[in-house]
Order: C-alpha cells, then structure tokens, then sequence
C-alpha cells in the first residue's frame, strides 16, 4: 500500500524553531534523489550572482577553499571553478552527485555533520567559505549539522546558508512549502539561537527573494572580532518580534489560512472544470505534493503535469497519481488552462510557456490565494 504521513507542523515554545515529526529517515529520501538544481535557469543566474558577490567580499582566490554541503549537481560550485577558486561539494545522493562529477566538480558523497566534517579536516580541508543553500530545513539532526560547520570552517572564515523566511511562510499562507523532506522552519531570531549554542555568530542577513523569500545569512566563529553585527540584522529581528513570532498564538493562526486557502482553489478548479475547461500542471516539484493532496486534487481536476526533469518524467505524483510527462506535452495537448506548481518561478515558467497564450492558455497561481492570471 503506498504510504502515507501526517503533516502536523509543531512550535517549540522555548526557543520557536517550527518542526515536523520525522516519519521517514534521511536516508531513505535523499540516497536517490529526483531534484537536479540545474534544471532552473533563474536559480543558475542567482547561483552565479552570488558567487561573483562574495568572491569580491571575501577575495576568494586559488589559496582559498570553498565546500558546500548538499551541493547538488555541482550548480553553484562550478561557477567558481571558472574563476580559479577551489572548490569540494558534499552531497549524500549518489545519482545527483555523479551529475555534479561529470561537470567537473569534485564531490564527497557523504552526509554532512560533526564525524563527516573532522575527517574533512584531518585531510586538511578547512573552508575559507561554507555554503549550505536550502539545506538546512532538510537536516533531522540540526545540533550535529552545526556542529559540523563550526569545525570546519577556518578561523575567519564566513559561512553563508540560505533557507526560506519563516516570517514570509506566514505572512503570505506558502502553507505548500510545508513537506516531509524539509523538517524545519525559520526564523531569523530562532536561527541565531541555533547557531549561538554552537560557537557561531549570525552577523549578516540579506532577504532574497527565492523560494518565496528566503534568508542568506552570514555566519562567524564567536572568536573572530573582524566582522561587528550588522543593522540588518537588528532591523528583521525587530520585524519578526513585531509579527509576533516569539508568541505561541501568532503559529495557531496560520492552519485556518491554509483552509481557506484550499476553498479557494478548489472552488476555482470545480468551476473551471463544469465549464468543460481542461486544465494541466506545470512542474512536479515537493510543494506541489503538499498542495494537491491536502487539497485533494486528482487527475480529475488536473489532467497532467509537466516537468524539465527527464527524472521525474513518465512517473506519476505521489498520493494524486498525476501523470508527470515532459514539457512538449503542453503543445500537444493545448490546456486551457495550467497551474503553476512552483509558483516561486512563476515568472521563468510562464516566459518558457509563452506560445500558449496562441490558444489562449491562462496561469493559475495557487499560493497564497489561487488565482487566475490575465
């Protein structure tokens, strides 16, 4: 029988870090993986921005070491390849690391953590700079993780992760991106006291507008006085305050959003459909999951999805049993309408589907509240 698992999001009231209950091991989703970074073009051009940026801030050069732990299929680590920089990817799943060696990326296969990272350093391979970017949400054991990085990184050495804003989760309903492969969720202030226990300082936030809004946050080892704390940092800790996010009360709010958020969409859908309109999917990816069977959304509302990914191709969504094709078969079957599950690259997607305006094709955004874009 395929499984299924309870998706009850629970709030510490100690120190507010947002968690799930882990159902399945971390083994078991990411020995084999189905995400391929490189597959988004907008994550290639932030990935590369980033990397021109931080090159400068911290003159990374060929004496440096970057390592970036859950490197994927090499598609941040091999823009500093080009600029001469050194450079190790660790990334646990075996098919998407290989993808990362063919591009020339030398990748540990390893899950990352305290035992992984003193046997880095024993084969002298401190970081100059750690990069952890959607990582972090995906770690069951975050203390072990953490740990990991402190020891790793060199004295002055900067370590950057990127996660989404917990604060952005709730203010605009991306209930979606509530998914069994991420077991965490947060907030800068929760974030700090993660890191603090652990000997490192947040000294520097950006907010990035990936994923629906992310933090990068820049990190220090306690001891390294070079690097003061940035007012970034004490004006988005004084927003989060303001929210209410150290207050129980401001969480139990959020699962009434989330309901009135499935009315709507599925009104629009079951209106869509009793017009005799054909509606298809564009993307396959884990927050779409989330949002199709909590909304219990079937082939009988959305006929099909689509995805870049030869990978996912020719399989079906779980739970939903939506079958997953590739992207010519939105042309050859011509929706009326299609909704865009990673709504986060809503503006890549509907660029690379402008032909079926020709038949005049609609997108329908589903988060925060589903709507159709004219």
């Amino acid at each position: 029988m395929e499984p299924f698992y309870p998706l009850c999001v629970k709030v510490c009231e100690s120190c507010f870090l947002v968690q799930l209950e882990q159902y399945t091991s971390a083994e078991h989703i990411f020995t084999e993986y189905a995400y391929f970074s490189s597959f988004s073009d907008s994550w290639l051009r932030h990935s590369s921005n980033y990397v021109d940026m931080i090159s400068n801030q911290l003159h990374l050069g060929s004496q440096s070491l970057v390592v970036e732990l859950a490197s994927n299929d090499g598609y941040l680590l091999q823009y500093f390849i080009k600029k001469g920089t050194p450079v190790l990817g660790v990334e646990p799943a075996i098919n998407v690391a290989k993808a990362a060696e063919q591009k020339g990326v030398p990748t540990l296969t390893r899950f990352f953590g305290r035992q992984t990272a003193l046997e880095m350093v024993a084969n002298g391979q401190m970081a100059d700079l750690v990069i952890g970017n959607n990582v972090l949400a995906q770690v069951p054991d975050i203390n072990d993780f953490v740990r990991g990085i402190r020891i790793l990184l060199k004295p002055g050495g900067v370590a950057t992760l990127e996660f989404p804003h917990l604060l952005r989760l709730m203010q605009e309903n991306q209930y979606d991106t509530i998914y069994h492969e991420h077991f965490s969720y947060f907030s800068l202030v929760t974030a700090e006291k993660i890191f603090a226990a652990h000997g490192l300082l947040l000294f520097d936030v950006d907010e990035i507008p990936t994923h629906g809004g992310s933090l990068r946050i820049y990190l220090r080892q306690v001891e390294d006085g070079s690097k003061p704390v940035t007012s970034a940092v004490l004006n988005l800790r004084d927003r989060e305050l303001a929210f209410g996010l150290n207050r129980i009360s401001t969480y139990t709010t959020f699962s009434e959003q989330a309901m009135e958020s499935k009315r709507e969409l599925l009104k629009l859908l079951i209106d869509l459909r009793r017009e005799g309109k054909r509606v298809a999917g564009y993307g396959a990816p884990g927050k779409g999951n989330t949002l199709l069977n909590y909304c219990g959304i079937r082939s009988d509302f959305l006929e099909f999805t689509v995805d870049r990914n030869p990978y996912k191709q020719g399989k079906f969504l779980p739970g939903t049993h939506i079958p997953i094709y590739s992207v010519e078969e939105i042309r050859n079957r011509r929706p009326d309408y299609i909704v865009i599950l990673p709504w986060n690259l809503m503006d890549e997607i509907i660029g690379q589907l402008d032909y079926a305006r020709a038949w005049g094709a609609k997108f329908i955004v589903p988060i925060p509240v589903a709507r159709i874009l004219e």
